[in-house]
C-alpha cells in the first residue's frame, strides 16, 4: 500500500501543502492582504477590467526595480566595505554609536529601512561582540548592544521617512497623490529634522559613561569595480524614475535588461511578497471603495486632517505603516497627513514597521541563550517616547507653520 503511486502522490502532495502552509506562516501580512483581495473579489464581483484598473503598476515597477537595483549592490559587497571602512574611525563607545546610528540613518533614506537593518544590524551585532573596551567591562554589554540595535531601528524607520525611496509607503503614496518633490519633501522634513536631533541626544545619554574602544573588523572588499559603476547608473536611471523625470517603463527595462546581463541570479532575491502585499491591498482597496456604504463611511470618518492623521498612526500600530497606507489612501485626499501618520506610525510597537522585526530577528538569532525581555523593554520605551514626542511636534507644526 505505502509503495502504491497514489500513496506516494498523497505523501508528496502533502508535503508541498506543508512547506505552503509554513510559507504563508512566515509571511502574515502577504497572506492577509491576499485574502482580504479574494473576500473582496468574491463579495463584489468586479470585472476583469477592473481588477486590473485597481493595480497601480508604476508603484510595482518601480518597487521592483528599487529592490532588483538594491540587491545588486549587495551582491558585490559595497555597503558592507562602506560601513567596514567608516567603522575603523571608531574611537569610543560614544563614538560608535553615532556612525553606526547616523549610517543607518542617511543609508536608509536610499537603500530602504530593511536593508540599512540587514546591512548594519550584523556588523553592530559582531562589532560588539569584538570590540575591546577600556570601560571596565572589556566588552560593549548585552544592555549597550540592545540599546544600539534599538537606535538604529529608529534611525532606519526615520531616516527612510524623508526620502520617497526609502520605503514602500512613501514611493506608493508619492506616485498615488502625484505629489512633487517640494510638496513632498516639505511634510517629510517635518519627521526628519526632529527625528534626527532626538537620535543624536538619544546617543549623548546612553553612552554618557562609555570608554575608550578599538575596533577590530576585518576590510572588506567591492567585488567588481566595474560592476559598481553599472549598478551606480542603473540606480541613478531609478531615481529619476521615482522623480518622473525618466518613464518608469524605460527605467524597469534597464533595470531588468541590465540584472539579466550582470548577474540573473539577482532575480532569485527579490521580496516577491511585498509585490503580492501590495497587489493584494491594491485590489481589496479598489474593489471595497465600490461599495458605496462601505465608501462613504470611510470618507466621513478621514474627511478632517486630523483624523486621518491619527488613523495613520493608529492602524500603522496593529497593520504596520505599509498596508495602513494602502488601505487608507483610497478614501481620503489628505496626502500631508496620511503621509505623516503612517511615517510615524511606524514607531511604536513591534509591527508598526515590518523593518522593526527584522532587526529583532537579527537580535534574536544572535543571542538565542539570552533573555530578550530586556531587548523589548529597551525597543518600547523607545519607539514609545519618539511616537508620542513626534507626534507632537509634527502636529503643532501641521497647524501652526
Amino acid at each position: 500500500m505505502k509503495n502504491s503511486p497514489f500513496f506516494v502522490n498523497i505523501v508528496i502532495h502533502g508535503k508541498k501543502m506543508n512547506k505552503f502552509s509554513a510559507y504563508l506562516k512566515r509571511e502574515p501580512v502577504m497572506s492577509t492582504a491576499l485574502v482580504l483581495a479574494a473576500a473582496a473579489v468574491c463579495i463584489v464581483h468586479p470585472s476583469g477590467e477592473r481588477i486590473l484598473a485597481c493595480i497601480n503598476i508604476r508603484v510595482l515597477a518601480q518597487l521592483f526595480c528599487l529592490m532588483l537595483t538594491i540587491q545588486a549592490f549587495r551582491s558585490i559587497r559595497v555597503l558592507d566595505a562602506l560601513a567596514a571602512g567608516v567603522l575603523t574611525l571608531c574611537s569610543s563607545i560614544r563614538v560608535l554609536f553615532f556612525i553606526l546610528v547616523g549610517m543607518v540613518f542617511f543609508c536608509s533614506m536610499i537603500v530602504t529601512n530593511d536593508v540599512a537593518l540587514l546591512t548594519f544590524v550584523p556588523f553592530t551585532l559582531v562589532i560588539c561582540r569584538k570590540a575591546d573596551s577600556d570601560s571596565g567591562t572589556g566588552v560593549v554589554t548585552p544592555h549597550m548592544t540592545a540599546v544600539l540595535v534599538v537606535l538604529e531601528t529608529l534611525a532606519a524607520n526615520l531616516g527612510s521617512s524623508i526620502t520617497p525611496m526609502g520605503n514602500p509607503q512613501n514611493l506608493f503614496l508619492y506616485s498615488f497623490y502625484k505629489m512633487s518633490p517640494a510638496d513632498f519633501f516639505g511634510v517629510t522634513l517635518r519627521i526628519g529634522i526632529p527625528s534626527f536631533i532626538m537620535l543624536c541626544t538619544s546617543v549623548l545619554y546612553e553612552t554618557r559613561n562609555s570608554g575608550r574602544i578599538e575596533v577590530h573588523i576585518e576590510k572588506v572588499y567591492i567585488e567588481g569595480r566595474g560592476k559598481c559603476s553599472i549598478y551606480t547608473a542603473v540606480l541613478i536611471v531609478n531615481l529619476f524614475a521615482v522623480f518622473r523625470i525618466v518613464d518608469y517603463r524605460i527605467a524597469f527595462a534597464v533595470t531588468a535588461v541590465t540584472a539579466a546581463v550582470c548577474n540573473i541570479r539577482l532575480f532569485l532575491h527579490i521580496d516577491y511578497s511585498l509585490l503580492c502585499t501590495f497587489t493584494g491591498f491594491f485590489i481589496f482597496t479598489g474593489t471595497v471603495s465600490d461599495i458605496p456604504a462601505v465608501s462613504d463611511f470611510l470618507r466621513s470618518i478621514l474627511d478632517r486632517p486630523f483624523s486621518v492623521f491619527a488613523a495613520g498612526i493608529l492602524s500603522s500600530q496593529i497593520l504596520s505603516n505599509v498596508p495602513a497606507a494602502l488601505l487608507l489612501s483610497g478614501f481620503t485626499r489628505n496626502s500631508r497627513q496620511l503621509l505623516l501618520g503612517v511615517n510615524i506610525g511606524g514607531l511604536g510597537t513591534l509591527i508598526a514597521s515590518l523593518a522593526s522585526i527584522i532587526s529583532y530577528k537579527l537580535f534574536k538569532i544572535e543571542n538565542e541563550n539570552s533573555r530578550h525581555t530586556d531587548y523589548f523593554r529597551i525597543f518600547t520605551v523607545y519607539n514609545f517616547i519618539f511616537l508620542v514626542v513626534l507626534t507632537g511636534i509634527v502636529w503643532v507644526c501641521e497647524c501652526y507653520v
